[in-house]
């Protein structure tokens, strides 16, 4: 056996970490260029500070005021919490229509959605087409304009109630009636379910057709490919769509605005909490009782999002390991 001379033959030579071969200058540069860094940052943390970090810490100390826009806030304590609790029924009126809302509208979209994905997602020449139309409705977003043609749609009188009479189911005006109300509002999120549809796309061109046809091969009918092969390997986009959509879900705020003129429907029926908070800061002038509304709202959906983060350690597969990922 050859050994080369100088290295012993039961030894080997232990690696070394690699060594930056910059000239020591260009380093001496790059160090002196960080300062300008942040000065670039800087519009962006003015910014951050003055109109985010800023207005959330005077929304917090309001919380606990009583502060009507007029006069200087006073300070209460927990009484605005205690009272949004314990003796303010339109509140909880409104916790309950929102999580209504969000328990049906959430699953409903994100089912629509991907079933609608899956139908496009083939080679036919015209899905193209199909996808910007099924997309276009996205487009406008809780905008008032499209509130208010739905809400000439579904009131009486409207296409909805017409159509529904000539197939002989005799409803009322949905706009009316408390039965209704919120199911139209649920409906005009559901109809906007182009951007989830568009992410769950994505990801079923990311799935190998390997996969299914080695499933076909074993015998496994459509049913079967989709519990075994599409969903798990489309569960990091499904945990995706739901924790964007469940996050909207909770701050819907100008369907219900407008469908329920303003007021938040007959008998309240839809009264979202993002409404009520409205209707208290803005008009009745109760902003410390609307401040305090609002960091509940944000600590609903931070525990609502970290379910979600700490739930996917169950659900959602990444590769070919049972993984969730880390809240």
């Amino acid at each position: 056996m050859t050994v080369l001379r100088g290295t012993p033959p039961s030894k080997s030579v232990a690696p070394t970490a690699p060594r930056d071969r910059r000239p020591r200058g260009a380093r001496r540069r790059r160090a002196d260029h960080q300062p300008q860094a942040y000065v670039f940052l800087t519009p962006w943390i003015i910014g951050a500070v003055a109109l985010t970090v800023g207005p959330m810490i005077v929304s917090l100390y309001l919380s606990f005021t009583e502060y009507d826009l007029f006069t200087s806030p006073r300070w209460v304590g927990l009484d605005n919490y205690v009272h949004m609790f314990t003796e303010d029924d339109r509140y909880l009126q409104s916790v309950k229509v929102t999580l209504l809302y969000v328990l049906v509208a959430v699953p409903l979209k994100l089912g629509v959605s991907l079933l609608v994905a899956m139908m496009l997602n083939t080679r036919a020449a015209s899905n193209g087409f199909y996808r910007a139309a099924f997309y276009a409705p996205s487009l406008l977003g809780a905008s008032v304009a499209a509130a208010l043609v739905w809400r000439a749609m579904f009131t009486e009188g409207g296409t909805v109630n017409e159509l529904l009479d000539g197939i002989g189911w005799d409803t009322p005006s949905w706009i009316d009636d408390p039965a209704y109300t919120l199911w139209s509002i649920i409906l005009l999120t559901v109809w906007q379910f182009g951007a989830p549809m568009v992410i769950f796309l994505a990801g079923l061109k990311q799935i190998p057709r390997e996969l299914y046809e080695a499933a076909e091969v074993d015998g496994a009918g459509a049913t079967r490919r989709f519990w075994h092969i599409t969903l798990p390997m489309l569960s990091p986009v499904i945990f995706f769509n739901l924790v964007l959509e469940a996050i909207h879900a909770f701050q819907v705020f100008t369907p219900a605005f407008v469908i329920g003129g303003g007021r938040g429907g007959p008998a309240d029926s839809a009264l979202v909490y993002t409404l009520y908070l409205y209707q208290a800061g803005f008009e009745d002038f109760e902003m410390g009782y609307a401040s305090a509304m609002a960091w509940v709202l944000l600590a609903v959906i931070a525990l609502v999002t970290a379910v979600i983060f700490r739930s996917a350690r169950l659900w959602v597969f990444y590769g070919d390991e049972r993984t969730g990922t880390k809240s």
